[in-house]
């Protein structure tokens, strides 16, 4: 039987999005899940007032971006492990997260998708448009889908942190790294792309640190302070922590946060670009062969004007050595766009096209949600 509890929020607003990122491996989840991770947990009804990104902390912790309130909400889930992997194809995704909804495809929108690194559990963030009603929905190694029923669950809700007279217009992503959760988003405010600290434990109703970011975007030749970030992840290198992230067009930059003063403004630093028209969707870091890889995906959406492969969604890994390269801004790197590769380190992933969402499992998969001619497929993929 499948649980139903749903939340109320506006359409989901679109938007272009940035790349950011450092040169370090990602937080080590086993290492961590004995710190404190939420603080002052509450027991009721979560209510969601239009859904954003989600990602997973440690101990089974989902963080959900709140757009309609501005918040981040976290979840306990209770999804401990061990780790078991879909076992096959899961076909007609949509299709029967709109049944379980009780509309037809064309009144459903994915927001995300999400992996839990300790379990498998694969989670969905869907869209019924007829009423603006979200859903949180899973999918287990059996490919079963249940709808989660929030009305009895252990939250925090943790507002971000915006000057007086001002609001979050958008919250991109949401992710955790050691000492803190970072997310970030666009205000209205006149340096509106923003990156939010929250110390950890994550405490219901205490806010964190909100920065300005300005960033080298390459392909248009000039500093921008607008462009909202849109999917990112949390690095730590040498003991300081950095943000890897996604903006339309596709600079690939680098930002420090750690040690920033509060209310401050982090410049960015751009070592690569991928090439005008595309809007990355998701990124992750994986290991292969002694060497950290990052993969992301991304929308052409001015496909027409620079064909490769069969579909404007598409993916590319890169080297992430590129970080720490001498030339910077004006100077990045650029991918060759009319190639599969080039330069060295940067490819185009074939098991990428059609993908509109991707997670990492582990190492050595990734799973993926994939345009099977207008129906969406859930599938374990290998990386590259």
């Amino acid at each position: 039987m499948i649980r139903k509890t749903f939340f109320h929020f506006p359409a989901i607003l679109l938007l272009c999005s940035a790349l950011f990122f450092t040169t370090a491996v990602q937080t080590n989840f086993a290492a961590e899940t004995s710190k404190p991770i939420l603080a002052d947990v509450q027991t009721g009804t979560v209510t969601i007032k239009r859904i954003g990104r989600m990602s997973f902390a440690p101990n089974g912790v989902l963080l959900i971006a709140d757009i309609g309130s501005g918040a981040v909400i976290a979840i306990e889930t209770g999804d401990a492990g061990p780790v078991s992997k879909l076992k096959s194809r899961v076909n007609d995704v949509d299709k029967k997260i709109a049944t379980a909804l009780g509309v037809s495809t064309t009144d459903l929108s994915i927001a995300d998708m999400a992996v839990s690194p300790e379990s498998g559990m694969i989670y969905v963030s869907a869209i019924r448009k007829t009423d603006n009603t979200s859903a949180i929905i899973t999918f287990d190694a059996n490919g079963k889908l249940t709808i989660m029923d929030l009305t009895d669950t252990r939250f925090v809700r943790v507002p971000l942190p915006v000057g007086e007279g001002s609001q979050i217009r958008a919250i991109s992503g949401v992710e955790y790294t050691d000492g803190r959760v970072l997310a970030a988003g666009q205000s209205n405010e006149e340096f509106s792309s923003k990156i939010f600290s929250l110390p950890l434990p994550l405490t219901h109703g205490k806010s964190g640190d909100a920065f300005s970011t300005e960033t080298y975007h390459v392909a248009h030749g000039r500093w921008e302070t607008r462009a909202p970030i849109q999917s990112f992840i949390p690095y730590n290198e040498g003991g300081q922590d950095y943000v890897v992230g996604s903006f339309a067009c596709t600079p690939i930059a680098k930002f420090k946060v750690t040690d920033i003063a509060k209310d401050s403004k982090i410049k960015g630093t751009s070592v690569v670009e991928l090439g005008s028209g595309n809007r990355p969707i998701d990124m992750f870091t994986y290991e292969k062969d002694g060497k950290q890889w990052l993969i992301t995906n991304t929308d052409r959406f001015h496909h027409e004007k620079r064909p490769l492969g069969p579909s404007q969604y598409w993916g590319v890994r890169i080297d992430m050595s590129y970080l720490s390269s001498s030339k910077i801004n004006a100077d990045a790197a650029r991918r060759d766009v009319s190639k599969q590769t080039g330069p060295a380190g940067i490819e185009v992933v074939e098991a990428l096209f059609y993908v509109r969402h991707v997670a990492k499992l582990n190492n050595r998969e990734m799973v993926v949600l994939r345009d099977n001619k207008g129906a969406m497929d859930l599938e374990v993929k290998e990386l590259p």
